[in-house]
């Protein structure tokens, strides 16, 4: 400051002169000072300042409701599939005994609607009706982010494909979540009998019961490869939406189409099945032991090479060519 401006500034000092006020300056990122003059008092400007004065600013945040690229749905697979296989083991096998004992209540759904669908004239009215309900115990229990095997099946995948984990953490990581869901659904399916007083839907039961145990192998291994498919598939769906309502929505749709096609999914008809062995003389030990098996290898098969396999696969590739195609540029 020169000596011509700080006698001024004395001098209004003692005549009691406001000084003026400096120009207001704009700091840039890199801490540069950009100067610039008093806008000029016009009527929107003098607008400006009153809604200042009257309303407090806020931040808008602008929520993207498209979907996700591809590439970006892969890292959040891979990344969740990290976390499964850092997790301690306990900590997966009381999450999957949650997510086991959750599912109970699409069997219990499924149980009650079976009883007054089976009296629909129209067959096809009936397994409508039944495919309407059995999303919902599904919708609970993902949302609730418990471990249920066929959800993680895939997801669990990415990680080994990526070469960031093993293939042994893989099957220690899935024998564990197994073992929690089928914990999990013994504990439920014995809730169901001891509440079926309430419920009622003990003809329900032995209905689904004998639907699981009516086919050979070779089918029932085919549709628990479908319905692993079609959870996997809802599971990178989900992944690639933003709002819980979108959520809500895919596992709903694959869920429904699993209910109308009468698909084997393991760990819910290995509650069905528990309930009909437990509650019934019709079933035995080593028939609930076969569908379980049977469901839980066609799950395992639709769930990672359908879905995990051929997503890692196309998607990878697309990225590898796309870096190939930039370096030829």
């Amino acid at each position: 400051m020169n000596e011509d401006n700080k006698q001024n500034i004395t001098s209004r000092q003692q005549s009691g002169e406001a000084a003026p006020e400096e120009p207001k300056k704009i700091i840039t990122p890199d801490g540069d000072e950009i100067s610039y003059a008093e806008e000029k008092e016009t009527k929107r400007v003098l607008e400006r300042k009153q809604e200042d004065r009257a309303y407090v600013p806020v931040i808008v945040k602008r929520t993207d409701e498209t979907f996700r690229h591809p590439d970006d749905i892969l890292e959040t697979a891979i990344h969740e599939g990290l976390e499964q296989h850092a997790r301690p083991l306990v900590s997966l096998f009381l999450s999957a005994i949650a997510a086991g004992m959750i599912l109970c209540f699409t069997v219990m759904a499924v149980a009650v609607v079976s009883q007054f669908a089976s009296e629909f004239e129209n067959p096809w009215l009936e397994r409508l009706t039944i495919a309407l309900f059995y999303p919902l115990g599904f919708v609970l229990c993902i949302l609730s982010r418990t471990q249920l095997f066929t959800e993680h099946t895939a997801t669990a995948v990415y990680p080994v494909l990526d070469e960031k984990s093993d293939f042994k953490g893989l099957i220690m990581l899935w024998l564990t979540v197994i073992a929690g869901n089928l914990v999990g659904g013994l504990i439920s399916a014995q809730l169901l009998i001891l509440a079926d007083p309430v419920i009622q839907a003990e003809a329900g039961y032995i209905m689904i019961a004998k639907h699981l145990v009516h086919f050979d192998s070779v089918p029932l291994i085919l549709s628990a490869v479908l319905a692993g498919w079609l959870m996997a598939l809802g599971a990178w769906i989900v992944l690639s939406t933003h709002s819980t309502l979108s959520q809500i929505v895919s596992i709903y749709i694959v869920t429904f189409l699993i209910g109308i096609g009468g698909l084997h999914h393991s760990i819910a008809g290995s509650i069905e099945m528990i309930v009909g062995y437990l509650i019934s003389d019709e079933f035995t030990l080593v028939q609930a032991v076969s569908f379980i098996g049977h469901a839980l290898l066609g799950n395992m098969i639709g769930g990672s090479l359908f879905v995990a396999v051929l997503n890692y696969g196309h998607i990878r590739h697309s990225q590898r060519s796309g870096r190939n195609t930039t370096k030829m540029g």
